[in-house]
């Protein structure tokens, strides 16, 4: 949606995209004080933004802007549904980008979650390195990594990372993808 304001000179776009950072900003911390809490995203918070970022690009930018906005939120679900499928994290974490996609638009989206990636890698590492599991830490990235390159059955990822889970450490996603997004947005000097 906010790569859509340049298209529609009669905007005032330093009004609109500051406005939406910033509610996207507090719908990713509420999602990741609650993921870091309850170990969930909850449907309450990822549907109404999902929805009312369609809403927003409707009415602003018409249907360009509705379009946007759902392919934003595509490009979010299609980003993370890989993942949830073999069980590397929750479904709401996936409706969470998704409605990031929904207020930002699909190429924001792309660039948050790589922002998002390097925020959960980063604290992954550290959360292994405090616990003193470093080297438990390197043989799980190793073996989930071999798995995804040779093993072509989802349903025995999922079952694979199903019986890891209990000795694995565990990251809240939502966490993660609100400090990439949102660190993307100050580095795109979205919200001021």
């Amino acid at each position: 949606m906010l790569s859509t304001i340049s298209a529609h000179p009669s905007l005032d776009g330093a009004l609109v995209v500051p406005m939406a950072a910033w509610i996207v900003t507090v719908f990713l911390i509420a999602g990741a004080l609650i993921d870091g809490l309850a170990l969930r995203v909850p449907n309450w918070l990822t549907f109404p933004m999902i929805f009312s970022g369609w809403a927003v690009g409707g009415m602003v930018f018409g249907w360009a802007g509705l379009w946007a906005s759902i392919l934003g939120t595509l490009v979010g679900l299609a980003l993370l549904i890989p993942l949830y499928a073999i069980g590397g994290m929750g479904a709401g974490d996936v409706k969470l980008l998704a409605g990031v996609g929904a207020w930002i638009g699909a190429q924001h989206t792309l660039w948050a979650f790589v922002a998002s990636v390097l925020c959960g890698g980063l604290l992954a590492l550290l959360l292994a390195v405090y616990r003193g599991q470093f080297r438990q830490f390197v043989m799980n990235m190793r073996l989930i990594a071999a798995e995804i390159l040779f093993v072509r059955d989802v349903r025995l990822l999922a079952k694979l990372a199903s019986e890891r889970k209990r000795q694995a450490i565990l990251l809240p996603y939502g966490i993660p993808i609100a400090l990439g997004c949102i660190s993307y947005l100050l580095y795109q000097g979205m919200l001021p």
